[in-house]
């Protein structure tokens, strides 16, 4: 007569069932095992993550987005884009700000990417203070993608971006950036 526990471990015995040395039963265990990990993931069984704080809003803001003509005609001109920046309270007088627009069809093989740089001059107060000035720019698109085509009608979506650049030892690098606006623009 065969002991009831077959194996051992460390010293320790295991109760083995005999239909686990059957390979028939053995494949239906594993299949079985297989599936419950496959119901219950080991994600869902540990702890969920505490949310986040959110993120501060940053210094450097898009506080004004204007897209005109909309919708936009190819035949009719430009389409302009006025993006209006306020500046952080204090920054380095040698600063360029960068503004950034993609535009690209639902099926993302039309792409245009327009950017615009330029020196930052930083108005001084009557008190001696900085203030926070706006500076406004303008994008142009002239209804072609990147090929040099002009771009089908349909709905494109946009998304004009600002950072603050500095000149470093490498080159220019990022200081700040400000949070994006998205949205859509209908071609015709």
């Amino acid at each position: 007569m065969r002991h009831p526990y077959h194996g051992s471990w460390f010293g320790v015995f295991v109760e083995t069932s005999n239909y686990l040395h059957r390979p028939k039963h053995l494949l239906v265990f594993l299949t079985l095992c297989g599936c419950l990990t496959a119901l219950f993931p080991a994600e869902s069984l540990s702890k969920a993550k505490p949310s986040r704080v959110p993120r501060p809003e940053p210094e450097l803001k898009i506080v004004a987005l204007n897209i005109a003509p909309t919708p936009y005609i190819l035949e009719n001109g430009p389409l302009q884009f006025s993006v209006t920046v306020q500046l952080p309270k204090e920054m380095d007088g040698s600063a360029i700000l960068e503004v950034t627009s993609l535009i690209s069809s639902p099926s993302k093989t039309s792409l245009r990417f327009l950017t615009h740089r330029q020196p930052v001059l930083i108005p001084s107060a009557g008190n001696g203070e900085p203030e926070r000035s706006k500076v406004s720019v303008e994008l142009a698109w002239d209804g072609q993608d990147h090929r040099k085509q002009l771009a089908g009608a349909g709905t494109y979506s946009y998304e004009v971006r600002t950072k603050l650049l500095a000149n470093g030892e490498k080159g220019l690098r990022t200081v700040m950036v400000a949070w994006p606006k998205r949205g859509t623009l209908e071609v015709r």
